[in-house]
Parts: structure tokens; sequence; C-alpha cells
């Protein structure tokens, strides 16, 4: 009854609603896009890095839910991903450290990859006929047993 591609469908809704959270419940509801912008140009960032990151979070977080376009979501995720672990280095490993460890942030990378190696799972836009058709959610081998 279980198997892989229930669990990679698990996988990918999981990483989906965290993306999802963070760029809007975090950035936008919490923080403010203000308060988001200006925490970014205080690190040495620019503004736009800021609205990118929100906005890849939200929709890859969609996406993600959804399965549309799963592999190509979850490897987009993937710089904004490694960013936050990059933000976190210098706090400790665990996440519970004062201003958030690197342990959750790498964990998400590597769930991203997971994601974007090994697809949707069952249950996922991805897996319409339409979508299938289309060849923009299957990978080169995939594409050549279709």
């Amino acid at each position: 009854m279980f198997n892989q591609a229930f669990g990679m469908t698990i996988t990918r809704i999981a990483l989906g609603i965290i993306l999802f959270a963070h760029g809007y419940i975090l950035k936008i509801e919490t923080f403010t896009i203000e308060g988001t912008v200006g925490f970014f140009e205080s690190i040495g960032l620019p503004a736009i890095a800021a609205y990118l990151v929100i906005t890849g979070e939200i929709l890859g977080g969609i996406a993600l839910i959804l399965g549309a376009f799963t592999r190509l979501a979850a490897l987009l995720s993937l710089p904004i991903l490694i960013g936050a672990t990059w933000m976190h280095l210098g706090n400790s490993w665990v996440f519970s450290a004062e201003g958030g460890g690197w342990e959750f942030p790498l964990l998400l990378v590597a769930i991203a990859i997971s994601v974007g190696v090994g697809g949707a799972g069952k249950y996922a836009v991805d897996n319409l006929d339409w979508m299938k058709k289309s060849n923009l959610t299957q990978s080169t081998a995939e594409q050549a047993t279709a």
C-alpha cells in the first residue's frame, strides 16, 4: 500500500508547505515585505534579492504542494535554501540556538535535492496526462522511455 512514490509525495508536500510558510507567513505576515527588504539590505544584499526570495518561496511552495513542475521548483529553491544555510552558519549547529542554527536549512537543502532527483511522487499535477505530454515535467531519461 505504501511505497516510494507515496513517500516522495509526502516529502514534496512538506517541502512545499515549509517554503510557502517561510515566504508568506514569515516574510510577509510577520516581518513584512519592508522589514524583509531592510534585513537583506542590512546584510549587504540588494533589495531585489529579498523580493526574489519571497516570490521564489511562495511560488515554489505552491508548485511543490500541487506537484506542478516539481523537479524545477525543487531545484530552483536550492539557491534560496543554500543562502539560508549560509546565513545561519555562524549561529551554531542546532536551530534552537540564538539566531537559528544551520541544521534545519541544511536539511531543507537535502530534501530539495531529494525531491529534485526523485520527482513528484504519486499524487501530483505532474502526473496528469496533459502535463506528461508537455515534456516539461519529465527528466530526459523519462522522455526517452515514454
